[in-house]
């Protein structure tokens, strides 16, 4: 599960974090290894074609098809680079979302009187989850897929239960 617990449940304590961040099945680590099997696979055909003047028209095409995966790839990590906080201690709640640019988006609430809602229908995305406290509900989770924000959501209410 993209998310973790601090400490784990059970919760004996009252005070606890949850973070929370996207599933990345491409890790860090192996970009350059799909970069480079793309790049070997790609230029299979290119071999027929040495000491052909028809290679050299095909090389910039080649050179901006690995740019382009390059591309591509980065700026997927760049969206994906999602951070949710929800701090619970004796008095109040906090979540903070650290977003891809920088910024940074704050909720705070009294811990009692924050409740956990999922709107399996009519949401974003299905099964969507937030959290309501105060005058605000804000939400958790929405890059976590459906069966991921289910159990989230059983998790949150056993952890926010008074």
């Amino acid at each position: 599960m993209p998310y973790e617990w601090t400490p784990e449940p059970p919760y004996e304590k009252v005070e606890w974090q949850l973070s929370l961040w996207p599933y990345r099945s491409l890790l860090r680590k192996d970009f350059v290894l799909f970069i480079g099997g793309t790049a070997a696979l790609v230029s299979l055909p290119l071999l027929t074609l040495i000491g052909q003047a028809v290679m050299w028209g095909l090389l910039p095409f080649f050179g901006l098809m690995i740019a382009g995966v390059w591309y591509a790839l980065h700026v997927s990590y760049r969206r994906g680079e999602v951070l949710e906080e929800l701090t619970v201690d004796e008095a109040r709640a906090q979540l903070t979302r650290h977003n891809p640019k920088g910024d940074t988006q704050e909720w705070e609430a009294n811990r009692y009187w924050v409740t956990v809602h999922l709107h399996p229908k009519g949401g974003p995305v299905e099964n969507y989850i937030t959290l309501r406290g105060g005058d605000r509900e804000v939400e958790i989770g929405a890059f976590l897929d459906a069966e991921e924000r289910l159990a989230l959501y059983d998790e949150l209410k056993s952890a926010l239960r008074p």
